[in-house]
């Protein structure tokens, strides 16, 4: 399942609008009806939000799945979501980029 498919599942399952998700996003309907559509990407910061509001981990709004892959690996996202809440804009920005660095040399 894909991140699209997972927020719709979860939107449905709670029973709520994409309107309201949207207002706890601080974005407008367009904004997410494109993130469940597989148009627009959430960034980080929007992946934290949507799991907080959803009771779910990035993980699962990333793959589908609680699974977890491997248990230090779900240490390190903890801490990843832990250490990232009191950065600033431009720090988590970094971070981002910087993980995307790590990704391009796979």
């Amino acid at each position: 399942m894909m991140y699209n498919d997972a927020l719709k599942k979860l939107r449905l399952e709670k029973g709520v609008s994409q309107q309201k998700v949207a207002d706890y996003l601080n974005i407008t309907k367009q904004a997410y009806s494109l993130y469940e559509l597989g148009k627009r990407e959430p960034d980080f910061e929007t992946l934290l939000k949507l799991g907080e509001y959803f009771e779910v981990s990035t993980d699962y709004l990333l793959r589908g799945t609680e699974e977890i892959v491997d248990e230090e690996l779900s240490g390190v996202d903890f801490a990843l979501q832990s250490e990232t809440k009191t950065l600033t804009e431009e720090q988590k920005q970094s971070v981002l980029n910087y993980v995307k660095f790590l990704k391009s040399q796979e």
